[in-house]
């Protein structure tokens, strides 16, 4: 550090009021305090505007309602410090540390604190409007109605943070770990929460109008009553993240709608176990299904059988006109079939290789579900689908026909004095 600038360290750490009036009068002079040794010091309402604070250590400083706009405080250390109302818009903190300090109601609008250590800080009531805080840590830190709009916390940590009532509109949480963290009634619009971390996190009441879920990680503890409706419309409410985007879409969008109407209409579910050899008979009914104009939907009894891939064939197996179940030759007894069967009353069409024979338990299904249509034989694929809309179609097309007319009759009311 040079005479001068040991000069300039000298005014700030024995007199704010000076020091103010000397940067008052020479506003082009540069300040630069790179690795000063300000602990402690009372710096409260100095102007430091573009000043060059860069490694400085400012542990434990009163730094209330300090003017740090556009400041390099790059590395800076921060912990204890006294930024209460402080004016930090635009300042330069990566990388610094700033564990505990006190940041209640200060203004840090486009503020960058990437990598920064914020943990246990006090954020209440923060201006953190485009802040850039990627990578930050902040843990345990107190962001109750801090204004965090189009924030960037990407890959933030912000285990056990209280983010109650905070306003992160459009905010960006790519990989924030949420875990914990409180964001009771925060205001979450347009905000994207993609492969987030929200194990045990509480969103109660949260906004969520807008709001990217995409493969958010874990359960939160508490998910009730978030609304999805903007603002100035009635609140539609719905107590699941990843729901609440599909319910929103089913609300307001004709398209989707449509869609789901498509699949009821058009919609065909094909079951089998599609080995190599067997790939051609799959594509043939495919192509031979969407040719008539039909929607084919396809799952390999191959793939390995677990929860979520059984109820997704439940799921679509309940929105489709019918079912179309290869049953030549499996390894094990189809449980997507014993699952879905006797749960749904829409015909099932079953077809089967010359030469082979079904699983033992088939016939039971048949017998006692009269939705499950003979079983059909073929000999190749290129036969099959010459037959395939009058052997296969029609006769699923007649007993939808059927089925609906049965769900239709209404049943009627026996008295007891009918029987005396």
């Amino acid at each position: 550090m040079s005479m001068a600038e040991e000069a300039q360290l000298e005014v700030l750490r024995k007199d704010v009021a000076a020091w103010n009036q000397w940067r008052a009068e020479n506003s082009s002079v540069a300040v630069d305090l790179q690795g000063a040794d300000l602990r402690e010091a009372n710096l409260e309402g100095a102007n430091l505007e573009r000043a060059n604070p860069k490694e400085a250590n400012l542990e434990g400083a009163n730094l209330k309602e300090a003017n740090l706009v556009h400041a390099r405080l790059y590395s800076a250390k921060l912990t204890g410090a006294n930024l209460e109302e402080a004016n930090l818009g635009g300042a330069e903190l990566a990388n610094a540390t700033l564990k505990g300090t006190n940041l209640y109601v200060a203004h840090l609008t486009g503020a960058g604190f990437e990598q920064a250590n914020l943990e246990g800080a006090n954020l209440m009531n923060a201006d953190l409007e485009s802040a850039v805080l990627l990578n930050a840590s902040l843990q345990g830190a107190n962001l109750h109605s801090a204004y965090m709009r189009w924030a960037n916390l990407d890959n933030a940590n912000l285990l056990n943070a209280d983010l109650s009532g905070a306003v992160l509109y459009g905010a960006l949480l790519l990989r924030t770990n949420l875990q914990g963290a409180n964001l009771e009634r925060a205001s979450l619009s347009r905000t994207s929460l993609v492969e987030a971390n929200v194990e045990q996190a509480i969103f109660t009441g949260c906004s969520i109008y807008g709001l990217s879920a995409w493969n958010i990680q874990g359960t939160p503890k508490d998910q009730t009553n978030l609304i999805i409706t903007p603002d100035k419309e009635p609140a539609v409410m719905v107590d699941d993240l990843e729901v609440a985007q599909f319910i929103y879409l089913l609300l307001n969008n004709a398209k989707i709608r449509n869609v789901i109407d498509t699949v009821g209409r058009k919609g065909v579910l094909i079951l089998g176990r599609f080995t190599a050899e067997r790939k051609q008979v799959l594509d043939a009914i495919r192509d031979e299904l969407r040719r008539l104009g039909y929607l084919p939907m396809v799952f390999d009894f191959d793939r390995p059988t677990d929860r979520d891939f059984t109820e997704t064939i439940m799921t679509l197996a309940g929105m489709s006109l019918f079912v179309i179940a290869d049953i030549t030759n499996p390894k094990s007894s189809p449980l997507e079939l014993q699952t879905t069967v006797p749960n749904y009353m829409i015909p099932f069409v079953p077809i089967i290789q010359e030469g082979e024979r079904p699983f033992a338990m088939f016939k039971d299904l048949q017998g006692k579900f009269d939705w499950v249509l003979d079983t059909l034989e073929y000999d190749s694929e290129s036969t099959l689908v010459q037959v395939l809309d009058k052997a296969v179609i029609r006769p699923a097309l007649e007993k939808h026909e059927d089925l609906m007319a049965r769900k239709l009759v209404e049943r009627q009311t026996k008295k007891v004095k009918d029987y005396l």
